[in-house]
């Protein structure tokens, strides 16, 4: 029987991000205006071929910046398949982009992840983290989530970290696959 769990968690923005999305929009929205306001103008003075490469140019600046703002949208998919976690980048909920897959078997470390965890300085890190909000089974309330870390080798990255926010599912089904080491440290 297949061991199968499937997770997507949704990137909160952070004040850096949501000023980023709004100066985009913003001067997006600016730059569009200018462009349509020279493309007016060029249609008053005469020149009608002026005119229509200032609306072409206007219309893909237009579209430019609504789809760069539609990007600001990030969520991570995490795939667990017999031992196989695979990790997705989901943009505006309609690109998927393949991030990693980690053998888990593989894992040399594992643990909960804190801003004091030492990495090495070869090491390659993916942040996949998100906020899937978790409502506590005793009391019903949300809980704030925990984000893990997994060290590895990997062919293409060499010594690698993923730090990533499992659900108790996904973490039960990653733990059962961790090598017995490891297992038992967690336990």
């Amino acid at each position: 029987m297949d061991n199968f769990a499937e997770q997507l968690v949704t990137r909160e923005p952070d004040s850096s991000d949501r000023f980023k999305a709004m100066a985009l929009f913003v001067g997006g929205a600016l730059l569009t205006l200018v462009l349509g306001v020279i493309s007016v103008i060029m249609l008053f003075s005469g020149s009608s071929l002026g005119f229509l490469f200032g609306a072409a140019l206007t219309a893909a600046c237009g579209f430019a910046t609504w789809r760069l703002f539609q990007n600001t949208q990030v969520e991570y998919e995490y795939t667990f398949t017999n031992g196989s976690l695979d990790i997705d980048k989901i943009l505006a909920k309609t690109r998927r982009k393949a991030l990693i897959t980690v053998e888990v078997r593989k894992v040399t470390d594992f643990g909960v992840y804190s801003d004091s965890a030492k990495e090495a300085s070869d090491m390659t890190v993916f942040s996949a983290t998100g906020s899937p909000r978790v409502p506590d089974e005793e009391n019903g309330e949300t809980k704030k989530p925990v984000n893990y870390y997994a060290d590895f080798p990997h062919e293409e990255y060499g010594n690698t970290r993923l730090i990533f926010t499992p659900d108790e599912k996904m973490l039960g089904m990653v733990t059962r696959a961790l090598p017995g080491a490891l297992r038992n440290k967690i336990k």
